[in-house]
């Protein structure tokens, strides 16, 4: 449900995980309603990744919702309160944990977009979740991995999503790029869009910061993506 609001950008929601921990997100409403993208951060931080982005994203159309997955931290001058209160709980906060997190902001965007389904961004550990939470997830419409690898302990990301059959689009800095393309080397290439970056670029969605050199280049691929799709997502 909505609490109070913190910024005029944005306002903070609280829902519940798969597990009933209370999962603290940042929602940024577009009037354009051309979609809505589900925003998941990195390792060691939290809904404060998308400080930058959502902004722009909502003006070019859509609404976002910023989760703070429970394997994170404070960061960017904010904590990651879902990670709080799981430490709190004495849950286990791994990579493979956050997997209900995401799963359950699935589920709660995918309603709050009038059961439309949404396109679903992971950053890192949670681009890899992000991929593998979408093969047989029909609420998710398109997915987008910023610098996706194998970061799940004991399970093969690469196998998980080999029957993905939606719209994927995956980029990374330049020094990553093997390791993304090896991520997703078994989709079929119908499904799949790969931004390979000319500039250096930077370690999960931090890649759009405009303080990123090279950023534009990411959004040019990024919004491109989205543009194509938002119409046939809406009507899926």
């Amino acid at each position: 449900m909505a609490t109070s609001k913190i910024d005029p950008e944005y306002r903070s929601v609280e829902f519940p995980s798969e597990d009933g921990l209370t999962i603290t997100a940042d929602f940024y409403a577009s009037p354009l309603n051309r979609g809505l993208i589900l925003l998941c951060h990195r390792s060691h931080c939290n809904r404060a990744e998308y400080r930058q982005t959502a902004p722009r994203l909502a003006k070019f159309g859509f609404s976002c919702l910023a989760i703070d997955q429970r394997s994170g931290m404070k960061v960017f001058g904010e904590t990651n309160e879902t990670a709080k209160r799981a430490k709190e709980k004495g849950l286990a906060t791994g990579y493979l944990n956050a997997k209900i997190d995401i799963e359950a902001a699935i589920k709660y965007c995918f309603d709050l977009n009038g059961k439309k389904p949404i396109f679903l961004v992971g950053s890192s550990y949670s681009a890899a979740l992000a991929l593998i939470c979408s093969v047989a997830n029909q609420m998710v419409g398109a997915v987008i991995a910023f610098s996706p690898g194998e970061f799940l302990k004991g399970l093969s990301v690469q196998e998980e999503i080999r029957e993905l059959r939606k719209p994927v689009f995956v980029t990374s800095s330049k020094s990553e790029i093997d390791d993304a393309s090896k991520v997703v080397r078994l989709i079929e290439k119908a499904y799949l869009t790969q931004h390979l970056p000319t500039i250096d670029g930077f370690h999960g969605s931090k890649m759009l910061w405009k303080t990123v050199p090279g950023s534009e280049e990411y959004w040019k691929g990024f919004e491109k993506f989205l543009d194509k799709l938002a119409d046939q997502i809406k009507i899926v």
